[in-house]
Parts: structure tokens; C-alpha cells; sequence
């Protein structure tokens, strides 16, 4: 059987319920108001979420949190970025108005990089998911251990423990 417990509408209108639904006879659902846009191309907090996953986005802001920092320091202090993925990071995080770029007119030509205002409110979100990392390390590195194992059985044929779902 099923019924409705609560219907409340967001001020996006009535496709976009919020509050709690009863499904049937036992189940609960609390829907969050941003959950039907989230995956929508124009919703904003999109963009932030693509911005964590691209992989030395966070890195390089954390990086660039102890101050004003050239080129080849940032890619000293980021062992494993090629020149190439720095520069496109680097363009993509001035273009989001989240690092500034200085030019100095120079020879050799002198660039630094910054932190904008706005930059500087992305290292808090950023060290909760460090400090989040770190606490479930050991999780996360069998985790990952198990993967490998299982994309080395399936790479010789062998099933192996693919169909192994349990956590550590």
C-alpha cells in the first residue's frame, strides 16, 4: 500500500517535493530539496562537485594555501603532475575565480599564483575530505588492495573473488 505521509513543494514548484514520502507500509524517504537539480548541467553546486573530482584540483589549492607560489614550486610541491596538467589546472582555477594569476614583466617572464577570497573558502571543505581520508585509511587501502586483486583475476580469466561485495 502506498501512501503519502507529508507532501511539501520547493519553491521550484510542484516537480520538486521535499519533506518525508511513505513509499508503502515500511519504507521512509526524506528527499532533500536540492536532489531532483543536482545532476541538472546548470545547477551551481554541480560545478563545485566537478571541481573535487577532477583529481589535482584540491591539490593544487591546498598547495597554494601557504601563499603566493611560482610554476615550479606548485609542481615541486606536487610530485606526479606533468607541466601540462598543472598549466590546464591552473587556467581552469583562474577561470572559476579561484587562484589569481600575476604576470611580472620580466626576463625571464615571472608568473605567480594566489589564492582569490573565494579560493581561500575551498580549503575548508577541502581539509574535511583530507581529514576524512586520513581517518579511514586502513579502509580505504584495503579497499583498493581488493580492487587490484580482483582487476588482476579478472585480467588472467580467473573470477577469482570478483563477486566478493563484503566490506574489509
Amino acid at each position: 500500500m502506498t501512501r503519502t505521509i507529508a507532501t511539501k513543494y520547493s519553491d521550484e514548484g510542484p516537480k520538486s517535493p521535499v519533506g518525508t514520502f511513505q513509499l508503502n507500509s515500511h519504507q521512509l524517504v526524506t528527499m532533500n530539496k536540492l536532489a531532483p537539480f543536482v545532476f541538472e548541467e546548470t545547477c551551481v553546486p554541480r560545478r563545485v562537485l566537478e571541481l573535487f573530482s577532477v583529481k589535482w584540483t584540491s591539490m593544487v589549492l591546498y598547495a597554494l594555501q601557504c601563499g603566493t607560489t611560482r610554476t615550479g614550486e606548485l609542481q615541486r610541491r606536487l610530485p606526479g603532475i606533468s607541466k601540462k596538467m598543472l598549466t590546464q589546472t591552473l587556467r581552469e582555477l583562474e577561470r572559476d575565480g579561484l587562484i589569481h594569476r600575476e604576470v611580472f614583466a620580466v626576463v625571464p617572464p615571472k608568473v605567480e599564483y594566489s589564492l582569490t577570497p573565494l579560493g581561500e573558502l575551498f580549503i575548508e571543505p577541502i581539509e574535511m575530505l583530507y581529514r576524512w581520508g586520513n581517518q579511514h585509511a586502513d579502509v580505504l587501502a584495503q579497499l583498493s588492495l581488493r580492487r587490484g586483486k580482483r582487476a588482476q583475476a579478472q585480467d588472467s580469466g580467473d573470477s577469482g573473488d570478483a563477486t566478493d561485495t563484503t566490506a574489509p
